[in-house]
């Protein structure tokens, strides 16, 4: 047997006739279908036993036919691919994204309200409105529109939702493991983290205020 060394990116664009297939496959099951994908491990077992009538698998059942009556077709792309299955992937990313753009659209990466006793890198993304000030140390994070961080803050291995404001002498920081459920700092829309608090690890939805330090934790 044959190992491509291709990947199923698993993005498709179907025209609207796929919903007839879809309905053909259902009325031959004699019951309505719901769509859905299969696992690895699904599709190896599925010869061993009796699907339910109420649901099509995509792979099996609807692209593989549709290949074999070459309705199907594959774009081929030589671009980076990564799964996002943590929220720490989008950093990951991100950086690759960043390494792309320096050759392809260097003039993004040369913008924005920074002072210039800020230092900023490697893998920083800054959006716009995003004021930064004195002092400022920004490492792998994605700044999103109309943030502030005020001086001598640091963020790390983070995303900063829009809106949000970062006190003085604040940390907001994580370890970077990418594939950790809290292996990065996200804050959410319109957090403000008040002077001199360090927010590690943590999940903070929007429209909350820290004035207290916290790790490893979800505000809610």
């Amino acid at each position: 047997m044959q190992v491509s060394d291709l990947i199923n990116c698993g993005v498709y664009i179907f025209t609207p006739d796929i919903f007839s297939v879809i309905q053909d496959i259902s009325l031959n099951r004699e019951d309505r279908a719901n769509l859905r994908r299969v696992s690895s491990f699904e599709a190896l077992h599925s010869a061993t036993r009796t699907l339910p009538t109420d649901f099509v698998r995509l792979d099996q059942d609807i692209l593989s036919p549709l290949a074999g009556k070459k309705k199907l077709y594959t774009y081929e792309t030589m671009d980076f691919w990564e799964q996002i299955k943590t929220p720490g992937m989008s950093l990951k990313c991100s950086e690759l994204y960043l390494a792309q753009f320096h050759f392809t659209s260097p003039l993004l990466l040369s913008s924005g309200d920074v002072h210039p006793t800020a230092k900023i890198g490697p893998n920083v993304s800054i959006s716009a409105n995003v004021r930064v000030g004195a002092g400022v140390r920004l490492v792998s994070c994605i700044i999103l529109d109309d943030v502030e961080i005020k001086e001598n803050a640091v963020v790390i291995n983070s995303i900063v939702g829009w809106k949000s404001s970062i006190g003085r002498w604040s940390r907001v920081q994580a370890d970077g493991d990418y594939n950790a459920k809290l292996g990065i700092t996200i804050l959410g829309e319109a957090v403000t983290v008040e002077d001199e608090v360090v927010v590690t690890s943590s999940i903070v939805l929007p429209n909350k205020t820290l004035n207290v330090s916290v790790q490893e934790e979800i505000i809610l």
